[in-house]
C-alpha cells in the first residue's frame, strides 16, 4: 500500500490527466486497437514503475512465438500483471480471479484486454473459462494464466502448479511459454518502498507436439521445474 501512494503521489498529474481517458479505454476497448490498447497500458506501466521505485529487467522476449501462445508464469504477487505487460510487447488477455477483478488499474488493464474473470468455487463457471481461452488463443489471442491458482505469499518460492490450469492449452494446441518472476511480490505485496528490480523471464516455449502426449500434472511439473531453474539462475 505505501508504494501504491508513492506511486501516486509521484504521478498525480499524470493520473489526473490521462485517468479519464484510461477508464474511456476500459469501458469501450472496442474503439481502440489492440495496438493503441497495449501501447497505453504499457505507458502507465513505465510510469507506475518510475514513480514506485521499480526497475523492470527482462530477458529472453525474443523467444515468444509469433503465433497464439499462453503465458505460464508463477505467482508472487499483485505486480506480477503489471511486470509482464511492462515487458512483454505481445498483446494478452489474463484469466483472473473474481477476487481481484476490482482493484484499481487492474481492473482497468483486465477490461482493456478482455481479460476472464474464474470463479474457483463453481467448477461448471472455471470449465466455461477454459474453453473461452481455449476459443479465445485459436482466434489469435494470447493469454496468461497463473497456474498456482493464488500467490504463493514465500518469496521467490513456488507453490505446486495445477494441471487443470493447462486444459487451455491442450484445446488451443497452442506454444506453452513459462515465465519467471523474481521479486515481483515487493511492490505491492510488502510494506518497503526501497527500490527494487522485478526480473520477468521469459523461457523457451513448449510447443503442442512437445507435450501432447504428456498429462497435465506432467506438464504442470515441468513448467514448475523450468521456472524454478530460471530463478535459481537470475537470482
Amino acid at each position: 500500500m505505501k508504494r501504491i501512494i508513492l506511486m501516486v503521489v509521484t504521478n498525480l498529474f499524470f493520473v489526473i490527466v490521462c485517468w479519464p481517458k484510461l477508464c474511456r479505454m476500459a469501458a469501450h476497448p472496442e474503439r481502440y486497437t489492440k495496438e493503441e490498447r497495449w501501447k497505453h497500458l504499457q505507458f502507465w506501466v513505465e510510469r507506475a514503475c518510475k514513480g514506485g521505485r521499480i526497475i523492470l529487467e527482462a530477458h529472453g522476449q525474443e523467444k515468444l512465438p509469433e503465433e497464439p501462445f499462453i503465458l505460464y508464469p508463477n505467482h508472487q504477487g499483485m505486480f506480477d500483471v503489471l511486470a509482464i505487460t511492462g515487458t512483454c510487447d505481445h498483446f494478452f488477455g489474463v484469466v483472473n480471479k473474481k477476487e481481484v477483478r476490482n482493484v484499481l488499474l487492474l481492473k482497468q488493464v483486465f477490461q482493456i484486454t478482455g481479460s476472464l474473470s474464474i470463479d474457483r468455487e463453481d467448477i461448471r463457471q472455471s470449465l466455461q473459462v477454459i474453453n473461452q481461452v481455449a476459443e479465445r488463443v485459436k482466434g489469435g489471442d494470447n493469454f496468461l494464466i497463473f497456474a498456482e491458482g493464488t500467490r504463493s505469499r514465500q518469496g521467490n518460492q513456488m507453490l505446486e502448479m495445477k494441471g487443470g490450469s493447462f486444459k487451455s492449452a491442450y484445446k488451443a494446441k497452442c506454444p506453452v511459454v513459462p515465465t519467471a518472476l523474481i521479486n515481483s511480490f515487493v511492490p505491492f505485496d510488502s510494506h518497503t518502498i526501497k527500490p527494487v528490480t522485478v526480473k520477468v523471464i521469459y523461457l523457451d516455449p513448449i510447443p503442442y507436439e512437445e507435450y501432447k502426449g504428456m498429462k497435465t500434472l506432467e506438464l504442470a511439473a515441468e513448467v514448475k521445474k523450468r521456472i524454478e531453474n530460471a530463478i535459481a539462475e537470475f537470482s
